[in-house]
């Protein structure tokens, strides 16, 4: 508009336009500027107040952009970050190490939130999480009696779920475009990986079995958990997949299904998970011992219902087809 308005004075310069017209054109243009100007900040404001249907299935209201927000479960704060919501996050749980600038924020407890802790953060806004929101109702409706927006994000167990949590959250933050974009890169991902996979012939499909915690409480993952699905993603066929949800398995079991691949999620927390299943006792005729197929992959990787899931995915196709994928 300015560059207009420059051109305009100086076509009426060379014309010999009176100054008196040229002072009313240039009033004109700048009244067009103004309105311009007030459109484009209603545009930006448009997005809010927004109103979304939570896991809860209710319909909860932010009236303006977040400018503080607590987090209840790490996964929900790793989305945050990668929408670029990272800088308005005030507070997150004693579990949350991911990105490294959440060891520089304030926590608020960890399965048991601290509500006064969170209170007295003023955030304009808490996401919580299904998986706990029964247990922490009474909680969360103590945040809500202080005037806070309390939103319940989808406990996932599908990377089309996972999305649809992205979207909520971009949608709540005013970061729907980052959150399209960051949907649209994982999708190209996984799509790379599936397309390795399907040169995995059927001859050459591994079994593998999964465990979360080590014995004597061995605990794996069966159907409708990512875990499952991620080895259907690879190829790869899960030996506790005829179970429901996380269960907790019997060894002799484990020895019946004799997997070609074995994979732990617990390093973090355990020392040498590796060596602790080579020398099971008892389990030394299984293949993935024998061939020493053992590999512990990251839990957070595996489990965190964000956008480093594919990174998961792809740390357990290397672990399972190291001559397809760690290439």
């Amino acid at each position: 508009m300015k560059k207009l308005y420059s051109l305009l004075v100086l076509l009426f310069l060379v014309t010999g336009i009176m100054a008196g017209c040229g002072s009313n054109q240039a009033q004109e243009n700048n009244n067009e500027g103004n309105t311009n100007t007030e459109q484009a900040e209603k545009s930006e404001d448009s997005a809010f107040p927004v109103t979304i249907t939570d896991a809860l299935d209710q319909d909860v209201t932010i009236e303006n952009d977040p400018e503080k927000i607590v987090s209840l479960i790490p996964s929900n704060t790793e989305i945050l970050f990668a929408l670029g919501a990272g800088e308005e996050v005030v507070g997150v749980t004693d579990f949350d190490n991911y990105p490294e600038e959440t060891a520089d924020i304030e926590k608020i407890g960890g399965m048991e939130f601290n509500i006064e802790k969170i209170i007295s953060l003023k955030p304009d806004l808490v996401l919580a999480h299904a998986a706990s929101a029964a247990s922490a109702e009474a909680g969360l409706q103590q945040l809500r009696d202080a005037g806070i927006t309390v939103l319940v994000v989808n406990d996932d167990t599908s990377f089309e779920e996972v999305y649809k949590s992205m979207e909520m959250i971009g949608k709540a933050t005013g970061e729907t475009e980052a959150a399209e974009t960051t949907i649209a890169d994982m999708k190209k991902r996984l799509e790379e990986i599936q397309s390795k996979a399907e040169t995995i012939s059927e001859d050459e499909q591994k079994d593998v079995f999964v465990e979360v915690s080590p014995a004597p409480e061995i605990y794996s993952p069966g159907k409708n958990t990512f875990m499952d699905d991620m080895l259907t993603l690879i190829n790869a066929k899960n030996v506790t997949h005829d179970q429901e949800g996380w269960n907790q398995i019997d060894s002799e079991a484990i020895i019946e299904a004799n997997p070609d691949v074995i994979i732990t999620t617990y390093g973090y927390y355990s020392e040498k998970p590796v060596e602790q299943v080579l020398s099971r006792d008892g389990w030394q005729d299984v293949t993935a011992v024998k061939d020493e197929q053992v590999v512990d992959v990251h839990s957070d990787l595996v489990t965190r219902s964000g956008p480093r899931l594919v990174e998961g995915v792809e740390e357990l196709a290397k672990a399972v087809y190291p001559d397809v994928f760690a290439k």
